[in-house]
């Protein structure tokens, strides 16, 4: 038996978490219902966000490269769907985010970052040599893949929050591959 998680209001919330929303609804125009379900927590929301948030070797299209891939090998239809619509704000356009839920791009870097970043999401980080030789060769460092590793491990929790709760989506859609 599972226990419908329901999203909480503002008003439902512990004060830290309510000016949270109160922020996310100035820059963002809504709280998401994923981040809404995180102030279930007394500290998850902000915990999350100041990680989510934090300084990165990559740049916001390779985050997004990295989410869209992360959130296809899980499963998950809420990530799935606002990275869609992010990953198009960061000049992706529909193909391009097809392809890299795929684990692959059309671009050389993005290929390798996406195929690497497949490889340790399916393998739990034990990935092929050739994909691992492949993103080195195309300009990333160690340092990058530390910070794949991390962004890989953001989009973890996000898709795990949201396959347990099956929390409402509130983006378009994206379609099923």
């Amino acid at each position: 038996m599972t226990t419908k998680f329901n999203v909480p209001t503002r008003s439902e919330v512990n004060a830290s978490n309510a000016e949270i929303f109160d922020n996310l609804n100035k820059n963002l125009g809504f709280v998401p219902n994923l981040y809404a379900a995180m102030a279930h927590s007394e500290h998850g929301l902000g915990r999350y966000l100041n990680f989510q948030g934090a300084k990165t070797s990559l740049s916001n299209k390779e985050k997004e490269a990295i989410n869209l891939v992360v959130s296809q090998v899980n499963n998950c239809r809420y990530c799935q769907s606002a990275h869609t619509v992010l990953g198009k704000m960061n000049g992706f356009d529909d193909e391009e985010v097809v392809r890299l839920r795929r684990g692959e791009s059309t671009d050389a870097k993005l290929n390798s970052l996406a195929k690497l970043t497949k490889d340790i999401t399916e393998n739990k980080g034990r990935v092929d040599e050739a994909n691992l030789n492949a993103f080195y060769a195309q300009g990333y460092n160690h340092g990058h893949l530390v910070d794949t590793i991390l962004q890989v491990s953001d989009k973890i929790a996000m898709n795990y929050l949201h396959n347990l709760t099956q929390i409402d989506i509130d983006f378009p859609l994206a379609k099923e591959l």
